[in-house]
């Protein structure tokens, strides 16, 4: 397998990104990735009670188990807490998107990112459209990782190829985050293409595995989005013997792990005001569940993620977050080692000594600019 930093379109699929003046700024905020032949999709999205339109529409389409051809992506507004007229923006979206491509608007995926509780500029939207899909390219998904974001400072993408049978397959991945980025899954959108001929089971096992792998280990500020989305396309372009399991399916799978774990560690690497990357391992827990939810107290902690930014050694916070996490743990038994905290990366490992499971989870620090973002996001 070979892991690209950089995203290359799979076979078979074009993208694309314009501005339709959804941002006051004028920036990009109109995304497209098209398949030019069916492909089967699978999503995995926040467990947040309260959803954006655009995610009620995917939801309620994907239980059809048709095929696709095309995600739409808005930033800019997120197209949530607006009621039923929000539902019916999303799905004016698709219907002006599917009669500019001449598709079923069933066949396609809405989301949308940015301020909750205000309508969707639908007409700059339609009105957008004809320029979008006149767009699309090969080359494309340079333009549309740049119209998906919002407070990030940079572009997330990544990229695996690697063999099935005597095939190439490619995975390709997009994504933003910075701010509201908590587990269950992470607060962020990814936009997923691959042209490997893969079955539906198989896609949604791998894609859910993937995520708990990397987008569900990640934190920035413990706050969970009303958006989150992973998008996964699969158009079977690259020809390859169809992986339904076994051997096939694990190659599969660790190459849909390295896309999305590079991916997560971008996203936190580029959290609102942060200045340091911060790993956190629980290691001889009892179970990994419990592994994971004392990583995730330290990497929630306002108090141990202030410590760092301040550069401050007091790891009685993570003592602390540890022992308030509700896990099986001893004083006696609780060890804590933090590598220099004058470092831009920061490795903070913590032993229970109760079994032998282990979790490792990724943040960042709280600092001043954080505020700042926040305050004036809007």
């Amino acid at each position: 397998m070979t892991f690209l930093s950089k995203a290359i379109l799979p076979k078979g699929f074009k993208a694309s990104g314009v501005s339709a003046g959804i941002k006051r700024s004028g920036k990009p905020d109109l995304a497209l990735f098209y398949s030019e032949i069916a492909a089967k999709a699978t999503c995995v999205f926040t467990s947040n009670k309260i959803k954006a339109a655009p995610l009620k529409l995917d939801i309620r389409l994907l239980k059809a188990n048709k095929p696709f051809r095309a995600i739409i992506v808005n930033s800019g507004n997120a197209n949530c807490f607006t009621g039923a007229a929000g539902l019916k923006d999303a799905s004016a979206v698709a219907g002006y998107l599917a009669k500019e491509l001449k598709i079923k608007p069933a066949s396609i995926l809405v989301n949308s990112t940015g301020i909750i509780g205000k309508r969707l500029a639908v007409d700059k939207i339609r009105s957008s459209v004809p320029k979008l899909v006149k767009s699309l390219s090969k080359n494309g998904i340079a333009q549309a990782k740049k119209a998906i974001l919002t407070t990030d400072t940079f572009t997330k993408e990544a990229a695996a190829r690697f063999s099935i049978g005597n095939k190439i397959v490619t995975i390709a991945g997009v994504a933003k985050g910075a701010g509201m980025i908590s587990p269950d899954m992470a607060t962020l959108l990814v936009f997923i293409l691959t042209d490997a001929d893969i079955s539906q089971g198989a896609l949604k096992s791998a894609l859910k595995e993937s995520v708990n792998n990397s987008f569900n280990l990640i934190t920035v500020d413990g706050c969970m989005s009303t958006n989150d989305s992973v998008m996964l396309l699969a158009n079977g372009a690259a020809a390859n013997a169809a992986i339904t399991g076994g051997k096939d399916l694990a190659i599969f799978a660790r190459a849909l792990n390295s896309v999305c774990l590079g991916l997560a560690k971008m996203v936190v690497k580029d959290g609102e005001g942060a200045t340091k990357f911060i790993e956190i391992t629980v290691d001889k827990a009892k179970n990994e569940n419990e592994a994971k939810k004392a990583a995730l107290a330290v990497a929630n902690s306002n108090l141990f993620k202030t410590a760092v930014y301040g550069e401050n050694p007091n790891f009685g916070r993570i003592a602390a977050a540890i022992g308030a996490s509700g896990i099986d743990v001893s004083e006696e038994g609780l060890k804590i080692k933090v590598s220099p905290l004058t470092k831009k990366e920061i490795k903070v490992n913590c032993v229970i000594n109760k079994g032998k499971a282990k979790a490792t989870v990724y943040t960042t620090d709280l600092t001043p600019e954080y505020i700042k973002i926040n305050a004036e996001y809007n």
